[in-house]
């Protein structure tokens, strides 16, 4: 597999700010990027005027390297999103966001995408009452997802569902903490993505 497996606050410090890949620990003083904002490596502190490439392939690494994506996987993504009717960059994070993993830590399930991932695919969730264990799942306007009966009392999820409070439940999901499920309420917007992300420099990188 060619997934990466070294620091994650490595990918934060690379790409120029907060992935919000170690959960929790991304909100506190302990934060790596808080104590050292700029890039791994001898050289990370020289300053050096990118290119117009460079700002379009550091723009799609860092949405890859947030949402948790390999490079083939990604490129997928992006040509399913031009095929769609709308606007290509648009589409494209309508689909990062529906992903049933990413859905799950945006309910507060999990304490970052990753774990979430992980926790799909050791079928700890439900998906319209069936179990479920692959983590690019699509989920659509109506879809519930919630967590199996038998990991009710897991510590993990209840520590997550704790702590979401940092970051909000977006508006598109409805959340039941109480019964361990949410809703997909609707397909989200450009509006409901509050990341800064430029998304048209991705479009551009990948119409060359």
């Amino acid at each position: 597999m060619a997934r990466y497996t070294g620091a994650k606050c490595r990918i934060c410090r690379r790409e120029g700010g907060k992935l919000f890949l170690k959960g929790d620990r991304c909100y506190t003083d302990k934060c790596a990027f808080e104590r050292r904002a700029y890039a791994p490596g001898d050289h990370g502190r020289a300053r050096k005027k990118p290119s117009d490439y460079a700002l379009q392939l550091r723009e799609k690494q860092k949405v890859r390297r947030m949402y948790g994506i390999l490079e083939g996987q990604f490129r997928r993504y992006f040509d399913e999103a031009d095929r769609r009717k709308g606007i290509t960059g648009t589409n494209l994070l309508m689909l990062l966001e529906t992903r049933v993993d990413n859905v799950a830590y945006k309910l507060g399930f999990a304490n970052s995408r990753n774990q979430a991932r992980q926790m799909v695919r050791h079928g700890l969730f439900l998906l319209n009452g069936r179990r479920i264990n692959v983590p690019s799942i699509q989920l659509k306007p109506g879809d519930v997802v919630e967590v199996r009966n038998k990991t009710a009392k897991n510590l993990v999820i209840n520590e997550a569902l704790e702590t979401v409070a940092r970051r909000g439940v977006p508006t598109w999901l409805e959340s039941d903490p109480t019964n361990m499920k949410g809703m997909v309420k609707a397909v989200p917007t450009r509006d409901d993505i509050t990341f800064p992300m430029t998304e048209q420099l991705i479009v551009e990188l990948y119409s060359k």
